[in-house]
């Protein structure tokens, strides 16, 4: 990280235990999602409010139900007051990450699934989680239990793709993964959905709908939900990350009858026959998320395109579907994958999940569209999140620079990802900076997680002019969690201000550590 330590080193083993336990679980057929393909240079419009699931993160799922790793975060309201959040493959104590299914000594502590509920209202500073469903030793416990049989010989785990409620009913769909093959692809058994009538404690998954996949050829094994006027849309994918989108919808009443399913052919919808089924979005998609918004009156669907998520719109359920809009660039947030609308989303601001396979755990994100569904405000920082390595003299054109002595880390110190930006030193003052282009007379909210050395005594976030006159700041001491400031300021006569991060070390050796910054009209 800094001076008396070796984070490239550290980086190195780490790396070189995790893909050696990666190699060793892939044998025994005990693999998570496969890590996503790599980055593109696209601009994240998107800000992240909140780390939601592991370590350092302010929900500590790890320390309440031993969730130390885990992905997706597919969300919805159960239709009596909370938020549903279901993940994948969860890890415990004996996960060393980075990746799914990285281990070190220890009970690896596996579920395939696990539900946490969240009767959190107030999203824009990030989202509590209030309950789990747990084992009698208060473990996270899965929902649905995989059979965790070695790889491409039955059931290796079982992936929740979707959930939605119906009354006091609650809806899961699942995949069954038969084989994790190489990143993007893997083969599925089957997709199914399960029900629970006790709030998520207790579920049925047999006599359900069943998508049979013995040719691997399916086009709904991976699934995705949304309600309208009576009807459920099922969005479906085949297996992996390589095939394109289709659309069924049943009746609310329905939804357990599998002869009642009407698939959208292009031009109508045809009862029972998942055959008839037609893509109106071509290929790649994957991990589909699909809502009504009120505020644009649109459709929207958010999911990952190769490398990033992106969203798109459309008039009716089954489209026509707009351009693809970038949501978050794997440029700035690598391995990421998900992209999982929050249901109370609204006036504009979409708030979702986003995994990422380093570190493998979930984090809140929002983007703000306006009423034609096309994003707008968005995030001003280039780099953000400091893994595109845009360090430079300057401080413009999107990179950072530094005052004094600092630079980026590497070793999955970060808040996210494995880099983050540090100033350190003993004398002076040292910061991180960034000159960005703003609007003048604007009202502008400014972000970002920070920590430091436990002797800091003197440290300031915020936003001066090129001047070097502070506009507004957050002052802070000692911090020790990874910690969110937000700054508020307007702009006055100013069309650029530079974004800072900094620490007064005149009493000895002192550092700050600064990830994920956003700056937002607002």
């Amino acid at each position: 990280m800094h001076a008396g330590t070796t984070p490239h080193q550290n980086t190195t083993l780490r790396r070189a235990a995790a893909a050696t336990a990666v190699l060793a679980l892939t044998a025994a057929g005990l693999t998570a999602f496969p890590a996503p393909a790599l980055a593109t240079s696209a601009h994240t419009p998107s800000s992240l409010v909140e780390k939601l699931t592991g370590p350092n993160g302010p929900n500590d799922t790890y320390g309440r139900w031993n969730v130390k790793s885990t992905d997706l975060g597919i969300l919805w309201d159960n239709g009596a007051g909370q938020t549903m959040a279901l993940f994948g493959d969860t890890f415990g104590d004996g996960w060393v990450g980075p990746g799914g299914a990285a281990f070190g000594p220890g009970d690896l502590n596996w579920r395939s699934n696990v539900l946490l509920r969240s009767g959190d209202t107030n999203l824009a500073d990030g989202m509590h989680f209030d309950t789990a469903v747990t084992a009698p030793d208060g473990r996270a416990r899965e929902i649905l239990p995989g059979l965790h049989q070695p790889d491409n010989t039955g059931e290796v785990t079982k992936i929740p793709t979707a959930g939605i409620a119906v009354g006091t009913r609650q809806y899961v769909s699942y995949m069954s993964v038969h084989h994790w093959g190489p990143p993007g692809a893997w083969d599925t058994n089957y997709a199914r959905i399960a029900y629970s009538d006790d709030n998520g404690e207790t579920w049925v998954n047999t006599g359900t709908p069943n998508w049979d996949n013995p040719s691997f050829n399916s086009h709904f094994q991976m699934q995705a939900f949304a309600r309208n006027g009576g009807y459920v849309y099922v969005y479906g994918t085949p297996s992996g990350r390589g095939g394109s989108a289709y659309v069924a919808r049943v009746a609310e009443a329905q939804m357990l009858n599998q002869a009642a399913y009407q698939y959208w052919n292009g031009s109508t919808w045809v009862t029972g026959n998942e055959a008839a089924a037609t893509a109106i979005v071509s290929a790649p998609v994957s991990e589909l998320s699909v809502r009504f918004d009120s505020y644009s009156g649109r459709w929207l669907m958010m999911y990952l395109q190769a490398e990033d998520i992106i969203m798109r719109s459309a008039t009716s359920p089954q489209g026509p579907w707009s351009a693809a809009q970038v949501v978050v660039s794997s440029a700035d947030y690598p391995g990421l994958y998900g992209g999982y609308m929050h249901p109370w989303s609204s006036g504009g601001t979409i708030y979702f999940t986003m995994s990422q396979w380093d570190p493998y755990n979930v984090y809140l994100m929002k983007v703000q569209i306006n009423t034609s569904a096309q994003i707008v405000n968005p995030n001003l920082m280039g780099d953000p999140s400091f893994e595109r390595e845009a360090l430079n003299g300057s401080g413009t054109g999107g990179f950072w620079a530094c005052a004094g002595n600092c630079g980026l880390d590497n070793g999955f110190w970060g808040y996210s990802g494995s880099h983050n930006a540090f100033a350190r030193y003993n004398q002076g003052w040292q910061d991180i900076h960034q000159t960005v282009a703003v609007t003048a007379n604007t009202n502008y909210r400014l972000s970002g997680w920070l920590r430091t050395s436990p002797n800091s005594d003197n440290g300031y976030f915020g936003a001066r002019g090129t001047n070097g006159a502070v506009i507004s700041e957050s002052h802070f001491t000692a911090v020790g969690p990874w910690t969110r400031y937000t700054v508020n300021f307007n702009s006055g006569n100013r069309t650029s201000v530079v974004v800072f991060g900094g620490v007064w070390t005149d009493h000895g050796d002192i550092w700050i550590q600064l990830d994920d910054v956003g700056l937002m009209k607002g």
